[in-house]
């Protein structure tokens, strides 16, 4: 009788252990996952913080880019003028505001009318790695041969032609070439005849090939 009260005590301390320590893993589980979902809470919220943040700065960096672009965009107007001499069929040239012109337009040699326009300032002329927002030539020689020196980069594919009439003289019908219009400078020219002369106006960069559509080509009139 005595023994099987020992067992029975035994067998109720024993389960009593039992669940005590049960008890304990699933507290320490519940802790445990309480600050994992704390820690991963906070986390969340702090990776959450960090890219409103970095959105916020890149929304305010486009909006800063794109107002910086609208006012490049309107202080280039209104559009400054430049007139070649009229023995030279008085080409005349209307340029954003915020570019310079040099003018070399003295009638000797090859060009008689050579002249540069470029944002600012116009770079150094006889450096030859400069590239201009716009070129502009009257050159002393026949249309038919100065296309003829383009066939070869015609064929080859280093420029592609397509005729091409300024709109406010659309009675003369030239070329525009484009691609690598100057040797090592990418880009887009007009060739058209003029008189017993060609008119050559080109620019030689694709950063300024927007202005040359939009503003030059436009605007460009000449005397026949």
């Amino acid at each position: 009788m005595s023994n099987m009260k020992t067992n029975s005590q035994g067998g109720y301390v024993s389960g009593t252990l039992v669940s005590l320590i049960v008890t304990i893993v699933l507290l320490v589980g519940a802790l445990g996952f309480g600050g994992w979902a704390f820690m991963s809470r906070q986390d969340y919220k702090n990776n959450s913080d960090q890219k409103a943040s970095k959105a916020a700065d890149e929304r305010q960096k486009a909006t800063e880019a794109s107002d910086a672009a609208k006012y490049a965009e309107a202080a280039k107007s209104p559009l400054e003028a430049h007139k070649a001499p009229d023995q030279f069929g008085g080409v005349t040239v209307s340029f954003p505001k915020t570019w310079s012109a040099y003018a070399n337009e003295d009638g000797q040699g090859v060009n008689p009318v050579d002249d540069y326009f470029h944002p600012a300032a116009v770079p150094n002329v006889v450096n030859k790695d400069n590239s201009f927002a716009l070129r502009v030539q009257v050159v002393s020689q026949s249309y038919d041969k100065i296309l003829k020196g383009f066939e070869g980069d015609i064929k080859g594919s280093k420029v592609s032609a397509s005729p091409y009439a300024f709109a406010k003289v659309p009675s003369v019908v030239g070329t525009r070439l484009d691609g690598e219009v100057v040797q090592n400078k990418r880009g887009s020219m007009i060739l058209v005849p003029m008189r017993n002369m060609t008119l050559k106006v080109w620019t030689e960069s694709p950063t300024y090939l927007a202005d040359f559509n939009t503003y030059i080509l436009p605007n460009l009139s000449f005397s026949p």
